[in-house]
């Protein structure tokens, strides 16, 4: 039995990283607090960097969304894979030219696309997609707020419907076939 709701506990679990990122903020200002030479310096240098990892921490936490698809996502070494029921596939970062956000039949899906013509999509809330947020980041030029916006948008606008695609990223120093 437990003391806790199990909502606040899943809640919790999932702000784990933000909260620990809480506490390396907050770590870093008792440092500084205890003052001195060498405490005050570290403990603002260490508040620093944990107050960067705070908002990738809520960044990424935004771009989580809960499991509700079919499929698993997996990103390994520059390559992000899709294993679902009825489609599937791999794409290289590196090959990626690239990025939009659609609706199709109700579902919110990104839809990555490879120098070749190949395209790979991947629903939103796939088991495994809260990691696209990071291997999308890394994408010369990317926009992470336009990652969190296509999210947010389309997530008020309501996704019963077909909406056109919307362009997040797309690869300057290639040719993108359309």
């Amino acid at each position: 039995m437990s003391w806790v709701r199990p909502e606040v506990t899943a809640g919790l679990w999932r702000g784990r990283e933000a909260i620990a990122a809480f506490g390396v903020v907050a770590f870093g200002f008792w440092l500084a607090w205890l003052g001195g030479y060498l405490l005050v310096p570290l403990g603002l240098v260490l508040a620093f960097l944990g107050a960067i990892w705070v908002l990738q921490a809520l960044r990424r936490l935004r771009f989580a969304q809960g499991v509700d698809a079919p499929g698993m996502v997996e990103v390994d070494e520059g390559q992000i894979g899709y294993l679902g029921p009825d489609a599937g596939g791999f794409v290289a970062l590196p090959d990626l030219v690239e990025l939009r956000f659609l609706v199709l039949g109700g579902r919110r899906m990104w839809r990555m696309k490879q120098a070749d013509g190949q395209a790979l999509l991947v629903p939103v809330d796939a088991a495994g997609a809260e990691r696209l947020f990071d291997a999308f980041a890394s994408l010369p030029g990317m926009d992470a707020h336009a990652l969190i916006a296509a999210l947010d948008n389309r997530r008020a606008a309501g996704a019963d419907h077909v909406h056109d695609s919307l362009v997040i990223w797309r690869r300057a120093d290639r040719l993108a076939l359309t």
